[in-house]
């Protein structure tokens, strides 16, 4: 395994204990084999949503499955696909915007707060809405793996479970690991009924209410 793709720990010891000086007084971290816990189990969506107002700009925190985790920074390939993805988007569908870092209420019981890579939804939709957004009216969720230890249990199966009990019609996950697009479509019952993949190189579509069809060429140039 080369240095570019090494599997990194998911932050900094200074990030890390920077954030546990800013956490409320009733939430105790711990940093153990380089992931972020908490100390007395699951935290409470009310405290999460105030830690995460608290951390430091280095750090984006997530609630997965009531457990805390920390989205990695993205690297300069996971930044140019991302861009690539939008350029897509904007020319096929004017009428949509793609948005970075938008964070969504998921999961059963509202109890899950994810940062998507990006989410699909119409022009001036998230006006007036919270930091945390209701799913309802996104068209389709983004992740773009980062190559760190925690990017499976996230991107292919928290992230996807929770995005798919949202009700979210499409879950497009750019998959850096093995260079593909893997599009998860058809919600039922906390699972995806579809989730055919695809290599770098092909030509993908993104079924309704999407109606993208993506030329992916270009992904050739941020394999790695």
């Amino acid at each position: 395994m080369t240095p570019s793709t090494a599997k990194r720990p998911e932050m900094s010891i200074e990030d890390f204990e920077e954030l546990s000086r800013r956490a409320p007084r009733n939430v105790r971290l711990e940093f153990l084999g380089g992931r972020l816990l908490v100390k007395h189990g699951p935290i409470h969506v009310e405290d999460f949503e105030e830690l995460a107002r608290r951390a430091p700009e280095t750090v984006t925190l997530e609630l997965l499955n009531g457990n805390l985790r920390v989205k990695p920074v993205p690297d300069g390939d996971h930044g140019e696909i991302y861009m690539w993805l939008m350029r897509e988007c904007m020319h096929s569908r004017p009428d949509l915007g793609l948005y970075p870092e938008q964070g969504l209420v998921i999961d059963t019981y509202r109890s899950g707060r994810a940062r998507t890579d990006g989410a699909l939804a119409p022009i001036g939709h998230f006006a007036g809405q919270s930091e945390w957004a209701t799913p309802e009216g996104v068209l389709m969720a983004v992740e773009v793996t980062s190559h760190d230890a925690d990017t499976d249990r996230r991107d292919r199966h928290e992230k996807r479970d929770g995005y798919a009990t949202a009700g979210i019609p499409v879950y497009l996950l750019i998959d850096r690991d093995n260079d593909t697009l893997t599009v998860h479509s058809e919600p039922e019952n906390g699972a995806y009924r579809q989730h055919p993949t695809y290599p770098y190189g092909t030509t993908v579509v993104l079924p309704d209410p999407v109606g993208i069809t993506l030329q992916t060429e270009k992904l050739k140039d941020y394999a790695r």
